[in-house]
């Protein structure tokens, strides 16, 4: 996800700094920047391999990348965060990242369903925040200035997405209708209703959706879609969270059996289905 960003953001004239944990990391956020524009660029210049390698090179000339999120940071204007789906290592990050920002950077998150409060929490009462994700959401919380607002949507713009705005809500918009909609099939699957197959089946040609929503679960991460459900489970116990019920967000024995096992879905090559 984190490549994605860089490379639409670069690809707009925005000047980017890749960052990641390892050398490892930024090369494999690179290569995948490169595969990727490589198809662009056939599409755009058919004809023309060098015209194919001058719009490689010129999206490249906006990248560069860092071990170093600190030093990533100190003449940054817009921090977009797309780390693991966990609440202590994002807080953990953004605190590092408010201690060596400038005061008016403004940090984003592309969580898909952490509280953009509690990951703000970290950071400093003066830092502005607020999350833009890739589709584009831009959710405001109490304590996130019109101003900043304005200004990431003027960034989605340059970008040429389409932001929407939306309360800070567990799973905003997309994910709040998406998730229990993935989950309510994991559990048709649990009592025997239907097969993964059919489910999925049933849903791209009754529904008419590119996929359903079994693979959509399988393409997430079963993971990532196991972090959320717990992460909601457990703000619903401790009666954080009015709009969720139990019956919502009740642990998936599937689920959980299939992540124990390893088998996250597309990323490991198996999930509900095989790849």
């Amino acid at each position: 996800m984190g490549a994605g960003i860089a490379q639409a953001a670069a690809h707009n004239g925005f000047q980017v700094i890749l960052c990641d944990v390892n050398t490892k990391a930024t090369d494999n956020g690179r290569a995948i920047i490169q595969k990727s524009l490589a198809r662009i660029a056939k599409k755009a210049h058919p004809e023309s391999s060098s015209d194919q390698e001058a719009l490689i090179s010129s999206v490249f000339e906006n990248i560069s990348t860092t071990t170093d999120p600190a030093e990533a940071v100190t003449s940054a204007d817009l921090v977009v965060e797309a780390i693991v789906e966990n609440l202590k290592i994002k807080r953990d990050l953004f605190a590092l990242l408010d201690r060596n920002a400038r005061e008016k950077c403004i940090f984003a998150s592309n969580t898909s369903s952490l509280s953009i409060r509690e990951i703000a929490e970290s950071c400093s009462k003066e830092r502005r925040s607020s999350p833009q994700m890739k589709l584009v959401e831009v959710i405001k919380t109490p304590e996130t200035s019109d101003e900043t607002i304005e200004s990431l949507l003027d960034v989605c713009n340059r970008l040429k997405k389409s932001p929407v705005n939306c309360n800070d809500t567990p799973g905003f918009i997309v994910n709040r209708l998406l998730v229990p909609y993935m989950f309510e099939a994991m559990k048709m699957v649990e009592r025997g209703d239907a097969t993964p197959a059919d489910i999925d089946t049933a849903m791209k040609l009754g529904a008419g959706y590119p996929m359903g929503p079994l693979e959509l679960a399988d393409f997430v991460g079963l993971d990532t879609c196991n972090h959320i459900l717990s992460g909601w489970r457990e703000k619903v116990e401790n009666g954080e969270e009015n709009a969720l019920t139990l019956e919502m967000v009740a642990e998936s024995k599937t689920l959980t059996e299939l992540v124990e096992a390893g088998k996250l879905g597309r990323k490991s090559g198996e999930g509900f289905f095989k790849y």
